[in-house]
Protein backbone atom coordinates (compact mmCIF):
# COMPACT_ATOMS: atom_id res chain seq x y z
CA UNK A 1 0.00 0.00 0.00
CA UNK A 2 1.12 3.55 -1.42
CA UNK A 3 2.22 5.88 1.48
CA UNK A 4 -0.79 8.16 0.43
CA UNK A 5 -3.11 5.15 0.54
CA UNK A 6 -2.02 4.69 4.07
CA UNK A 7 -2.92 8.11 5.24
CA UNK A 8 -6.23 8.01 3.43
CA UNK A 9 -7.43 4.42 4.87
CA UNK A 10 -6.34 5.67 8.50
CA UNK A 11 -8.36 9.35 7.77
CA UNK A 12 -11.69 7.12 6.77
CA UNK A 13 -11.17 4.68 9.17
CA UNK A 14 -8.92 6.08 12.19
CA UNK A 15 -7.43 4.17 15.05
CA UNK A 16 -10.45 3.93 18.26
CA UNK A 17 -9.10 6.07 20.52
CA UNK A 18 -8.25 5.43 23.89
CA UNK A 19 -11.26 4.95 26.30
CA UNK A 20 -11.77 7.95 28.57
CA UNK A 21 -10.75 6.90 32.31
CA UNK A 22 -13.61 7.65 34.96
CA UNK A 23 -15.02 6.03 37.61
CA UNK A 24 -17.79 3.46 37.36
CA UNK A 25 -20.90 4.50 39.64
CA UNK A 26 -23.71 2.83 40.43
CA UNK A 27 -27.33 4.39 42.19
CA UNK A 28 -29.31 1.96 43.55
CA UNK A 29 -32.22 3.42 44.07
CA UNK A 30 -32.71 5.45 40.53
CA UNK A 31 -36.17 5.80 39.82
CA UNK A 32 -36.75 7.72 43.12
CA UNK A 33 -37.03 11.15 44.13
CA UNK A 34 -33.32 11.42 44.89
CA UNK A 35 -32.21 8.53 42.29
CA UNK A 36 -33.33 10.71 38.97
CA UNK A 37 -32.12 14.34 39.97
CA UNK A 38 -29.00 12.43 41.19
CA UNK A 39 -28.28 10.40 37.84
CA UNK A 40 -29.32 13.23 35.60
CA UNK A 41 -26.58 15.18 37.06
CA UNK A 42 -24.22 12.27 37.51
CA UNK A 43 -24.79 11.93 33.35
CA UNK A 44 -22.83 15.51 32.87
CA UNK A 45 -20.08 14.43 35.12
CA UNK A 46 -16.39 13.89 33.63
CA UNK A 47 -15.99 12.01 35.92
CA UNK A 48 -17.97 9.38 35.76
CA UNK A 49 -17.50 7.15 32.65
CA UNK A 50 -20.41 4.35 33.19
CA UNK A 51 -23.32 5.08 35.30
CA UNK A 52 -25.51 2.28 36.40
CA UNK A 53 -28.97 2.78 37.37
CA UNK A 54 -30.74 0.03 39.17
CA UNK A 55 -34.44 -0.33 41.45
CA UNK A 56 -37.18 -2.62 41.63
CA UNK A 57 -39.47 -0.86 38.81
CA UNK A 58 -39.26 1.62 36.11
CA UNK A 59 -35.68 2.17 35.86
CA UNK A 60 -35.04 1.43 32.68
CA UNK A 61 -37.16 3.61 31.54
CA UNK A 62 -35.06 6.84 33.47
CA UNK A 63 -32.12 4.66 31.82
CA UNK A 64 -33.18 5.27 28.32
CA UNK A 65 -34.22 9.12 29.01
CA UNK A 66 -30.79 10.00 30.17
CA UNK A 67 -29.34 7.83 27.60
CA UNK A 68 -30.39 10.56 24.94
CA UNK A 69 -28.51 13.21 26.54
CA UNK A 70 -25.00 13.87 24.92
CA UNK A 71 -22.07 13.48 27.33
CA UNK A 72 -19.07 11.13 27.51
CA UNK A 73 -21.19 9.06 30.29
CA UNK A 74 -22.94 5.64 29.36
CA UNK A 75 -25.72 5.10 31.47
CA UNK A 76 -27.00 1.44 31.79
CA UNK A 77 -30.85 0.54 33.39
CA UNK A 78 -30.65 -2.73 35.75
CA UNK A 79 -34.25 -4.36 37.10
CA UNK A 80 -34.93 -6.24 40.03
CA UNK A 81 -33.27 -9.06 39.38
CA UNK A 82 -30.27 -7.79 37.93
CA UNK A 83 -28.24 -6.73 41.14
CA UNK A 84 -25.44 -8.27 40.98
CA UNK A 85 -24.94 -7.27 37.49
CA UNK A 86 -25.23 -2.99 38.49
CA UNK A 87 -22.78 -3.68 41.23
CA UNK A 88 -19.44 -5.71 39.11
CA UNK A 89 -16.95 -3.61 39.18
CA UNK A 90 -18.05 -0.48 40.71
CA UNK A 91 -15.64 2.43 42.14
CA UNK A 92 -18.56 4.41 43.67
CA UNK A 93 -22.43 2.75 45.23
CA UNK A 94 -25.15 5.59 45.83
CA UNK A 95 -28.21 4.08 48.08
CA UNK A 96 -30.90 6.40 47.95
CA UNK A 97 -33.13 3.31 48.06
CA UNK A 98 -36.22 2.83 50.52
CA UNK A 99 -39.44 4.72 51.15
CA UNK A 100 -39.66 8.18 51.58
CA UNK A 101 -40.83 9.86 54.61
CA UNK A 102 -44.72 11.16 55.07
CA UNK A 103 -46.27 13.68 56.99
CA UNK A 104 -46.26 12.67 60.21
CA UNK A 105 -43.61 9.78 59.91
CA UNK A 106 -40.40 10.36 61.80
CA UNK A 107 -37.11 8.58 59.99
CA UNK A 108 -37.34 6.00 62.92
CA UNK A 109 -40.85 4.80 61.25
CA UNK A 110 -38.94 3.73 58.35
CA UNK A 111 -36.63 1.93 59.84
CA UNK A 112 -38.64 -1.94 59.61
CA UNK A 113 -39.17 -1.30 55.61
CA UNK A 114 -35.61 0.37 54.64
CA UNK A 115 -33.49 -1.41 56.95
CA UNK A 116 -34.10 -4.78 54.88
CA UNK A 117 -33.43 -2.89 52.01
CA UNK A 118 -30.33 -1.52 52.70
CA UNK A 119 -29.16 -5.16 54.05
CA UNK A 120 -30.08 -6.84 51.00
CA UNK A 121 -28.02 -3.89 48.82
CA UNK A 122 -24.88 -4.85 51.28
CA UNK A 123 -24.94 -8.27 50.73
CA UNK A 124 -24.69 -7.15 46.98
CA UNK A 125 -22.25 -4.82 47.37
CA UNK A 126 -20.00 -7.17 49.17
CA UNK A 127 -19.89 -9.91 46.79
CA UNK A 128 -19.63 -7.83 43.70
CA UNK A 129 -17.66 -4.61 44.44
CA UNK A 130 -16.39 -4.45 48.39
CA UNK A 131 -13.82 -1.98 47.83
CA UNK A 132 -16.46 0.55 46.48
CA UNK A 133 -17.11 3.83 48.53
CA UNK A 134 -20.99 3.66 49.59
CA UNK A 135 -23.16 6.63 50.05
CA UNK A 136 -25.89 5.72 52.24
CA UNK A 137 -28.63 8.10 51.75
CA UNK A 138 -31.80 6.06 53.25
CA UNK A 139 -33.09 7.19 56.46
CA UNK A 140 -32.99 6.62 58.86
CA UNK A 141 -29.08 7.24 58.35
CA UNK A 142 -27.85 6.90 61.94
CA UNK A 143 -29.39 3.06 61.55
CA UNK A 144 -28.94 2.18 58.12
CA UNK A 145 -25.42 2.59 58.10
CA UNK A 146 -24.51 0.47 61.11
CA UNK A 147 -26.66 -2.03 59.46
CA UNK A 148 -24.87 -1.69 56.44
CA UNK A 149 -21.47 -1.97 58.47
CA UNK A 150 -22.44 -5.04 59.77
CA UNK A 151 -23.46 -6.80 56.45
CA UNK A 152 -20.00 -5.86 55.06
CA UNK A 153 -18.27 -7.19 58.53
CA UNK A 154 -19.92 -10.70 58.03
CA UNK A 155 -18.61 -10.84 54.34
CA UNK A 156 -15.41 -10.18 55.71
CA UNK A 157 -14.84 -6.73 53.50
CA UNK A 158 -15.52 -4.32 55.91
CA UNK A 159 -13.65 -1.15 55.90
CA UNK A 160 -15.12 1.64 58.02
CA UNK A 161 -12.94 4.50 55.68
CA UNK A 162 -15.63 3.51 52.49
CA UNK A 163 -18.88 3.25 54.30
CA UNK A 164 -20.86 7.16 54.17
CA UNK A 165 -23.89 8.22 55.93
CA UNK A 166 -24.58 11.11 53.65
CA UNK A 167 -25.46 13.94 56.87
CA UNK A 168 -24.13 17.04 54.69
CA UNK A 169 -27.86 18.22 54.33
CA UNK A 170 -27.75 19.04 57.45
CA UNK A 171 -24.53 21.53 57.18
CA UNK A 172 -25.96 23.15 54.24
CA UNK A 173 -29.32 23.95 55.51
CA UNK A 174 -27.38 25.60 58.09
CA UNK A 175 -25.81 27.81 55.90
CA UNK A 176 -28.80 28.72 53.66
CA UNK A 177 -30.68 29.19 56.63
CA UNK A 178 -28.02 31.76 58.35
CA UNK A 179 -27.66 33.15 55.26
CA UNK A 180 -30.99 34.08 54.68
CA UNK A 181 -31.12 35.48 58.25
CA UNK A 182 -28.06 37.69 58.51
CA UNK A 183 -28.11 38.69 54.32
CA UNK A 184 -25.10 36.76 53.93
CA UNK A 185 -23.85 34.71 50.62
CA UNK A 186 -24.71 30.78 52.49
CA UNK A 187 -21.27 29.30 50.64
CA UNK A 188 -19.12 32.24 52.43
CA UNK A 189 -20.71 30.54 56.10
CA UNK A 190 -18.77 27.71 57.63
CA UNK A 191 -20.08 26.19 60.44
CA UNK A 192 -19.67 22.39 61.57
CA UNK A 193 -22.42 20.14 62.76
CA UNK A 194 -22.13 16.95 64.92
CA UNK A 195 -24.04 14.31 65.90
CA UNK A 196 -26.87 12.27 64.06
CA UNK A 197 -29.69 13.03 61.45
CA UNK A 198 -33.05 12.34 63.15
CA UNK A 199 -33.97 15.48 65.29
CA UNK A 200 -32.72 16.06 68.34
CA UNK A 201 -29.44 14.52 67.28
CA UNK A 202 -28.76 16.70 64.75
CA UNK A 203 -26.46 19.63 66.51
CA UNK A 204 -25.36 22.49 65.26
CA UNK A 205 -21.90 24.32 66.48
CA UNK A 206 -23.49 27.61 65.66
CA UNK A 207 -20.62 28.64 68.36
CA UNK A 208 -18.70 27.83 65.87
CA UNK A 209 -19.98 29.85 62.87
CA UNK A 210 -17.92 31.99 60.65
CA UNK A 211 -17.03 34.55 59.46
CA UNK A 212 -16.79 35.88 63.03
CA UNK A 213 -18.52 38.96 62.80
CA UNK A 214 -21.62 36.71 62.26
CA UNK A 215 -23.50 36.84 65.90
CA UNK A 216 -27.26 35.87 67.01
CA UNK A 217 -29.30 37.27 69.16
CA UNK A 218 -30.89 34.89 72.29
CA UNK A 219 -34.28 34.94 70.27
CA UNK A 220 -32.67 33.86 67.01
CA UNK A 221 -30.54 31.32 68.49
CA UNK A 222 -33.66 29.59 69.70
CA UNK A 223 -35.63 29.50 66.53
CA UNK A 224 -32.53 28.23 64.56
CA UNK A 225 -31.66 25.31 65.91
CA UNK A 226 -35.16 23.12 66.27
CA UNK A 227 -35.38 24.66 62.66
CA UNK A 228 -32.19 23.21 61.32
CA UNK A 229 -33.09 20.06 63.12
CA UNK A 230 -36.36 19.99 61.58
CA UNK A 231 -35.79 20.70 58.47
CA UNK A 232 -36.20 17.54 57.03
CA UNK A 233 -39.60 17.85 58.42
CA UNK A 234 -40.82 20.98 56.88
CA UNK A 235 -39.93 19.73 53.54
CA UNK A 236 -42.05 16.60 54.01
CA UNK A 237 -45.09 18.36 55.42
CA UNK A 238 -44.96 21.03 52.61
CA UNK A 239 -45.07 18.41 50.23
CA UNK A 240 -48.44 17.12 52.17
CA UNK A 241 -47.73 13.32 51.46
CA UNK A 242 -45.98 13.69 48.14
CA UNK A 243 -42.11 13.36 48.89
CA UNK A 244 -39.39 14.16 50.85
CA UNK A 245 -36.47 16.32 50.38
CA UNK A 246 -34.94 15.11 46.98
CA UNK A 247 -34.31 17.48 45.15
CA UNK A 248 -31.88 19.22 47.90
CA UNK A 249 -30.03 16.18 48.52
CA UNK A 250 -29.82 14.95 44.99
CA UNK A 251 -27.91 18.54 44.21
CA UNK A 252 -25.38 18.52 47.36
CA UNK A 253 -24.48 15.00 46.39
CA UNK A 254 -23.13 16.07 43.02
CA UNK A 255 -21.87 19.72 43.35
CA UNK A 256 -18.41 19.98 44.81
CA UNK A 257 -19.15 23.43 45.95
CA UNK A 258 -22.05 21.94 48.55
CA UNK A 259 -19.91 21.27 50.95
CA UNK A 260 -18.40 24.03 53.37
CA UNK A 261 -15.09 24.08 54.48
CA UNK A 262 -16.23 21.83 57.60
CA UNK A 263 -18.33 18.88 56.30
CA UNK A 264 -20.02 16.62 57.91
CA UNK A 265 -21.13 12.55 57.50
CA UNK A 266 -21.75 9.78 59.44
CA UNK A 267 -18.78 6.69 59.49
CA UNK A 268 -20.12 3.81 61.08
CA UNK A 269 -22.25 5.57 63.50
CA UNK A 270 -20.71 8.26 64.09
CA UNK A 271 -20.19 11.99 62.73
CA UNK A 272 -17.34 13.67 60.83
CA UNK A 273 -16.27 16.58 60.53
CA UNK A 274 -14.01 17.11 58.09
CA UNK A 275 -12.05 20.16 57.57
CA UNK A 276 -10.96 19.97 53.76
CA UNK A 277 -8.09 22.64 53.78
CA UNK A 278 -5.98 20.96 56.55
CA UNK A 279 -6.74 17.65 54.38
CA UNK A 280 -7.38 15.54 57.83
CA UNK A 281 -10.17 14.10 59.87
CA UNK A 282 -11.50 14.87 63.03
CA UNK A 283 -14.31 11.92 65.00
CA UNK A 284 -17.03 13.78 67.41
CA UNK A 285 -18.83 11.47 68.82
Amino acid sequence: MSNRAAILTRHLAPEPAAATSGFKVAVLGAAGGIGQPLSLLLKSSSRVSQLNLYDVANVVGVAADLSHISSATRVTGFGKDSLAEALTGCDLVIIPAGVPRKPGMTRDDLFNINAGIVATLADGVAKNCPKAVVNIISNPVNSTVPIFAEVMKKHGVYDPRKILGVTQLDVVRSREFIGALKHVEPASISLPVIGGHAGATILPLLSRVSPANITFTDAELKALTPRIQSAGTEVVEAKAGGGSATLSMACLLYTSDAADEEDSVDLGGRRIIKKKKRRKREYSA
